[in-house]
């Protein structure tokens, strides 16, 4: 199954507890995909300085505007399901607390890498914990890229409840992921439909955007295929766009959110990974072409009309009044690019970082 991102549009849902709301609308659609966009997860995502229990906290206001959104009146009975360890990042349990809804049991699922010689040959689960139950609502919170460890995880939980005679509902996810993620879902809709008829589908929550993985090295020769996240071909919140813009160190950033397990539980190793980035780009500043790296961090590769950039980010049918001046500014960065002293931004990330570093070493 093959989802095209063009054929979307993103309309605002609302405002809920400081927290903008937008769903992802198509015909093409099975299931539901929201963005939420707040001040916390724009922070989390725009500056690798945010580390630790920070990184959770940063995503709760959200998470609860979430469940709030889907149970206004709480009340709601679900379960959580997390994916050991990326799921403990996501505060679904105490954002059910906050919203009301009652969590009846925690399922845990453990899936893991299995390397050889240094290089990741597939993927294993470990170990289970899973009380079954039938019409139960699923709760689940990891990153998606390119979607494998969710799709073995949900294969070992839908064959379970199956054999044990249970069932599912529903699948609320949270995720700070990519385009892959939808077509995922779309298809796992239909397989678990044909295990339980009565499946609802998914109701998918993506922080501040549905971000694509990079396909290549990138621009920079750095980027890690089908791992590190990036806008092109994506749709991304625009008060994401616009304090990314606001920070235009952060727009030079390797990835939206690096390693977001290494960011919570392994903090040097996640600050090592940041300085390795920034070192690399000031060793190859001068043989890095700027307007190119602009162009693929911000979406669009050549100056677009108000219109083209409206259709280019899915936003025509937002009413915004902001957006030209996003627009403008998008246009305007992307044309001084060039000018931009690559070299300098690395020295000064690196010194940060160093400095960061030393407090976990």
């Amino acid at each position: 199954m093959s989802i095209c991102l063009h054929k979307t549009t993103l309309r605002s849902v609302g405002l809920l507890q400081d927290t903008k709301v937008y769903e992802l609308l198509s015909g093409q659609f099975v299931n539901r995909y929201f963005i939420l966009s707040h001040e916390g997860t724009r922070r989390l995502m725009t500056f690798p300085e945010v580390v630790g229990f920070d990184t959770y906290r940063c995503m709760l206001p959200a998470t609860v505007a979430a469940l709030q959104h889907l149970f206004p009146s709480g009340g709601k009975e679900v379960d959580i399901l997390t994916i050991l360890r990326g799921g403990l990042n996501y505060p679904v349990e105490e954002a059910c607390f906050k919203s009301g809804v009652r969590v009846s049991d925690i399922h845990f699922v453990s899936c893991e890498r299995i390397i050889q010689d240094h290089v990741i040959t597939g993927l294993e689960i470990k170990y289970e914990k899973l009380r079954i139950t039938r019409d139960r609502t699923l709760v689940i919170g990891d990153i998606i890229a390119t979607g494998d460890t969710l799709r073995l995880c949900l294969d070992q939980v839908m064959d379970r409840f199956r054999r044990q005679g249970g069932s599912i509902r529903k699948i609320i996810f949270f995720t700070v992921g990519g385009t892959r993620a939808i077509e995922l879902m779309e298809k796992k809709t239909e397989e678990i439909r044909r295990i339980f008829p009565e499946f609802e589908g998914f109701e998918c929550f993506f922080y501040e955007g549905v971000f694509t993985v990079y396909e290549s090295a990138g621009v920079t020769g750095i980027n890690v295929p089908d791992i590190d996240f990036g806008w092109k071909g994506g749709v991304v919140a625009p008060e994401f766009r616009r304090y990314v813009l606001d920070h235009p160190c952060s727009i030079l950033e390797k990835c939206i959110i690096y390693d977001g397990g290494a960011r919570r539980y392994e903090i040097p190793l996640h600050f090592r990974e940041v300085l390795e980035y920034w070192e690399d780009i000031r060793s190859r500043a001068d043989r890095i072409d700027l307007a190119k790296l602009a162009g693929e961090k911000l979406g669009f590769d050549n100056p677009l009309s108000f219109e083209q950039w409206l259709a280019v980010n899915r936003f025509e049918d937002l009413k915004d009044e902001g957006l030209e001046t996003l627009w403008a500014d998008e246009t305007e960065f992307l044309k001084r690019a060039s000018t931009l002293p690559l070299e300098s931004i690395a020295t000064e990330r690196i010194q940060a970082i160093k400095t960061n570093l030393q407090q976990y070493e």
